[in-house]
């Protein structure tokens, strides 16, 4: 573990909870918003954890993790993309807490299903962390890297973007606004280019990858996709 490593987590930390809090409360217009505190609970204790335990177990994961710069340029698009969508999920649930547009009722039936959903899809993060590690934010081949088929990569050829799906779908559904989830499920097709992307990178640099593919058929939902 090295001081320069802890502080660039430490700050990119503090700046994702500042803006997250931002996009949130500024188009609510008050900090009177119960499921966006439960929101920044869900997402933030369990990266603090998971930052903790990268820090001293898988101090260069950590380091790769931080690292979001892509090199490949279709997935820059993607990128941008995907942050635009997220802007879009947290402001359109802050108007309409705002505003009164129709929200989910809060601690109903559906609340601890999505709960749970969203704490299964932080699980699912987990175990990929443990199970990969050239795990990376970008999509490029590490020196020495090799093709990992067992635990849940025998299940799915990406058990990370399953978890992310999970954990983002989830999440305008916490945040209690229908209208949020409507602009989120956006994020299917825009996770699709990314993966058709980054298995024409595995095909290509990772020796073993294809028969991977055909060993494992299922991208990121057993039986269906």
């Amino acid at each position: 573990m090295t001081l320069k490593l802890f502080f660039q987590a430490l700050t990119k930390f503090l700046a994702g909870l500042l803006l997250v809090g931002l996009l949130l409360f500024l188009p609510a217009g008050t900090f009177d918003y119960p499921q966006a505190w439960r929101l920044i609970g869900l997402l933030f204790t369990p990266m603090i954890i998971a930052g903790i335990w990268l820090m001293c177990n898988q101090p260069e994961l950590l380091r790769r993790r931080l690292n979001a710069r892509e090199e490949q340029h279709e997935q820059k698009w993607v990128v941008a993309l995907s942050g635009l969508l997220f802007v879009a999920m947290f402001v359109v649930a802050g108007l309409g807490s705002r505003f009164g547009w129709y929200m989910l009722p809060d601690y109903d039936w559906i609340t601890y299903p999505v709960i749970a959903l969203s704490l299964t899809g932080y699980g699912l993060y987990f175990q990929v962390l443990r199970e990969n590690i050239w795990l990376s934010r970008t999509i490029k081949v590490q020196q020495d890297q090799k093709v990992i088929s067992t635990g849940l990569y025998g299940k799915v050829r990406h058990p990370m973007y399953a978890a992310t799906l999970l954990l983002f779908l989830s999440m305008p559904l916490v945040l209690g606004s229908p209208w949020a989830f409507a602009v989120m499920l956006l994020y299917v097709p825009v996770i699709a280019l990314r993966i058709r992307n980054e298995e024409q990178v595995l095909e290509r640099d990772l020796k073993g990858y294809k028969e991977y593919k055909r060993q494992v058929r299922y991208k990121v939902i057993p039986y269906i996709w």
